[in-house]
């Protein structure tokens, strides 16, 4: 498994036979889209459609399998939805027994169904910009404590290549809030299962 990151809550996965891409809505953001024809799409929160013709777009809860992957969607409350709503969607992705969960805007107070419904995570990748629009430090490490995942890959942080609607919070900031140290900082990250450390490590993906 490969992943890299492209802005916004943009993750790119690569396994042998398939490519997933999340949250692809970089064109709404002033950036380029990365989707390509025959990529597997997931959308966290309601976005553009992809431009070009997809293997799959998938943009609501329930449970999937793709060439050699499979997808669990479980609804969530928006960070500023009302409460007892579910406009988003977190996204686990499991190849090559690694499991990925792509946790989107979604409220700080993840609840025990959606902690048992994702069921276990390697890695959570997840949103710190703050400001309204999306979980800060601080409140992505309530989550991160919920999940008990081995590695976390943070995003959505400030970007001078992308216009946000709201100011986001810098990366040195959020990694404060997060009260983790920096593993590591690659610009893709490869993995094997027999990879994931048992100790929780916090590794930064360059944008590609």
């Amino acid at each position: 498994m490969e992943l890299t990151y492209h802005g916004g809550n943009c993750v790119r996965i690569k396994t042998k036979h398939a490519t997933v891409v999340i949250d692809d809505n970089l064109k709404q953001l002033g950036g380029k889209s990365v989707a390509q024809a025959g990529d597997i799409v997931l959308q966290s929160f309601v976005h553009d459609a992809p431009e070009k013709e997809v293997k799959m777009l998938i943009d609501r809860p329930g449970e999937y399998e793709v060439s050699d992957i499979s997808i669990i969607g479980v609804p969530a409350q928006s960070h500023m939805g009302q409460k007892g709503t579910f406009t988003a969607t977190m996204f686990k992705v499991i190849a090559h027994d690694i499991s990925v969960a792509f946790i989107g805007h979604i409220f700080e107070e993840i609840t025990e169904d959606e902690i048992e419904e994702l069921g276990h995570i390697d890695i959570a990748v997840v949103p710190v910009g703050n400001n309204g629009y999306t979980l800060d430090g601080e409140g992505a490490l309530k989550v991160i404590r919920r999940m008990e995942p081995k590695m976390v890959i943070p995003t959505h942080y400030a970007d001078k290549d992308l216009n946000y609607e709201v100011t986001q919070s810098e990366l040195a900031d959020a990694i404060k809030g997060l009260s983790m140290e920096v593993a590591e900082t690659t610009p893709r990250l490869k993995l094997k299962s027999t990879d994931l450390s048992v100790n929780l490590r916090l590794v930064v993906l360059e944008k590609q």
